[in-house]
C-alpha cells in the first residue's frame, strides 16, 4: 500500500515568530485606540488597558508554550482538548474553528481589507449585481479575492506561504515603526497631550466597567497569538521553536502596540483620538499631510494581508488533523502529493469563508457582526485549552514537557479566570449573537456522533 504524503517541517524559528507577530499585529492597532480612549478617557488609562490586555496574551501564550512543546501537532488547540477532555472536546473546538472561529476570522480580516481599499475607493460599497434583497458590492468582492488568492497561495505549501509571512510581517512591522519614528521626529507634537497623564472616565459607570469594556478592544488587537499551535507539526525544533516565537512574538507585539499609541498622543490631544475612526491615519496626516493618510492606509493594508494569510495558513491544519482522526469528513486529511499542504481542507475553508462573506459582507456594519460572530466561541476554547495545562500535568504526569509554564499555576490559572469573566460578560451583553453562537456548536452534536459511529466500525 502506497504511503499518503505527510505534512513537512518547513517553518524555522523565524518563520514562526512571523505567524505569531503577523497574525496579531492586523487590524486592530489602526482601528481600535479611538474606541479603547472614549470608554476609559483618560490617556494613562489607555495605556494600562493596552498594558494589561498584553500581560493576558502573554499568560496565554506562556501556558500555550508548554502544551505545544509537548504536544507539537497540526491542529493545535484540537489536540491539547482531545488529549486533556477526550475527543468530544477536541471535536466541538474544531467544529467551532470550521464554522465559527477561523473561518469567521478570516471573513472578519478580509473585510476589513475592503475597507482599508475603500479609503482609494469611495465607490466600493455599491452594489454591481443583486436581486431579491441580495446585492454584491466591490468591497466583497475584493474581499473574496483576497481569501481566494492566498488560498492559492498557501495550496503551494508551507515553504511558500511562511516565506510570504515572513515577507509581510516585516513590512507590517516596518511601516508602524516608520510613523512612530517619523511622528517624534518630524510631527508637531506635544508632550502636553500626555497631562494630566491619569483622570477617571465620564458619564455612567465606573473606572472598572469602562476598564473591562475596553480591555476587550484591547484583547481582539491581540488575538491571535495561539494561531502557531495549529502549525506546530510544520514548526522545525518544535520543542525549543514553539515556546520562544510564542513568548517573543508576543513581547514583540505588545511593544509595537505601546510605541504605536505613544506616537498617536503625541501627534494627537485625548479628544481628537476619541473622536477619529482612523486614528493611525489622522496621526500620520498631522505632519504629512493627504501623503501621510495614503501611507499609513498602505501599511494597513499590508498589516492586514499578513494576518489574512496568517489565518488562512493556520486554520486549515484544524479540519486536517480532526480528519485524520475520522472525526471530519475523511478526504480532508489528504495532503497534496507535490506541495506538501492540506490542500482540500483549505479548499473547504476557502468556500466557507467566502460564503460568510456573501451572508454577512453586503451589511454597512460587516466588521462588527462578523468579530461578533467570532468572539465568544474562540475565547471559550482559550480558556479550556489554558486549563488544559492543569488537566495533563495532573492526568498525564510523565508527559515530556521540554517547556514548563512560567509562573505556574498563577500564570494559567489567572488567565483562565479572566477567559471565563469574559464569556460571562459578553453572553450578559450581547445575549442573541452569543446565543447564535452556542446553537451553531449545538449544532456540531450529531455530526461528532455519526462520524465517530462510521470510525468506530
Amino acid at each position: 500500500m502506497k504511503k499518503q504524503p505527510e505534512l513537512i517541517r518547513g517553518l524555522g524559528l523565524i518563520g514562526a515568530g512571523a505567524v505569531v507577530a503577523g497574525t496579531v499585529i492586523g487590524t486592530g492597532i489602526f482601528l481600535v485606540p479611538s474606541s479603547i480612549a472614549r470608554q476609559v478617557d483618560s490617556v494613562g488609562l489607555v495605556f494600562l488597558v493596552w498594558v494589561v490586555g498584553g500581560l493576558l496574551s502573554l499568560a496565554g501564550a506562556l501556558s500555550y508554550a508548554e502544551l505545544g512543546a509537548a504536544l507539537p501537532e497540526a491542529g493545535g488547540e484540537y489536540v491539547y482538548l482531545r488529549r486533556a477532555y477526550g475527543p468530544l472536546w477536541g471535536f466541538l473546538y474544531g467544529w467551532e474553528q470550521f464554522v465559527i472561529g477561523k473561518t469567521g476570522s478570516i471573513a472578519t480580516i478580509a473585510t476589513a481589507f475592503a475597507v482599508f481599499i475603500g479609503y482609494f475607493f469611495e465607490a466600493l460599497n455599491e452594489p454591481l449585481v443583486g436581486a431579491a434583497g441580495w446585492s454584491l458590492t466591490g468591497a466583497q468582492m475584493i474581499s473574496l479575492g483576497a481569501i481566494i488568492g492566498l488560498t492559492v497561495i498557501n495550496y503551494l505549501g508551507i515553504i511558500v506561504g511562511g516565506a510570504v509571512q515572513v515577507i509581510f510581517t516585516a513590512l507590517k512591522i516596518a511601516a508602524i515603526l516608520g510613523l512612530v519614528v517619523l511622528g517624534f521626529a518630524l510631527g508637531d507634537g506635544r508632550w502636553s497631550n500626555f497631562t494630566p497623564f491619569f483622570t477617571a472616565p465620564a458619564g455612567a459607570g465606573t473606572t472598572l466597567s469602562a476598564f473591562g469594556v475596553a480591555l476587550v478592544a484591547a484583547l481582539w488587537a491581540y488575538d491571535g497569538w495561539n494561531n502557531l499551535s495549529m502549525v506546530g507539526g510544520e514548526v522545525r525544533d518544535p520543542e525549543r521553536n514553539i515556546p520562544r516565537a510564542l513568548i517573543f512574538g508576543v513581547l514583540l507585539v505588545a511593544g509595537v502596540y505601546m510605541l504605536a499609541n505613544a506616537v498617536y498622543f503625541y501627534l494627537l490631544p485625548l479628544e481628537a483620538v476619541i473622536t477619529s475612526p482612523r486614528v493611525a491615519q489622522d496621526a500620520a496626516r498631522s505632519f504629512l499631510g493627504e501623503w501621510g493618510g495614503v501611507a499609513i492606509t498602505v501599511g494597513a493594508l499590508i498589516s492586514t494581508f499578513a494576518t489574512l494569510n496568517a489565518a488562512i495558513l493556520s486554520g486549515a491544519r484544524v479540519p486536517y488533523a480532526m480528519a485524520r482522526d475520522r472525526l471530519f469528513f475523511r478526504h480532508m486529511a489528504d495532503v497534496h502529493p507535490v506541495h506538501r499542504s492540506p490542500a482540500k481542507a483549505l479548499l473547504l475553508q476557502c468556500v466557507f469563508s467566502c460564503v460568510l462573506i456573501l451572508i454577512f459582507g453586503q451589511s454597512p456594519d460587516a466588521f462588527d457582526r462578523l468579530f461578533t460572530y467570532t468572539i465568544f466561541g474562540l475565547w471559550i476554547f482559550y480558556g479550556a485549552t489554558t486549563a488544559a495545562v492543569f488537566v495533563l500535568r495532573r492526568k498525564e504526569p510523565n508527559l515530556p514537557r521540554p517547556y514548563r509554564t512560567l509562573g505556574y499555576p498563577w500564570v494559567p490559572g489567572i488567565f483562565v479566570v479572566v477567559a471565563a469573566l469574559f464569556c460571562l460578560n459578553t453572553a450578559v451583553s450581547k445575549p442573541g449573537d452569543t446565543g447564535l453562537g452556542l446553537v451553531f456548536l449545538a449544532l456540531g452534536l450529531p455530526f461528532y456522533w455519526f462520524w465517530r459511529r462510521r470510525a468506530g466500525a
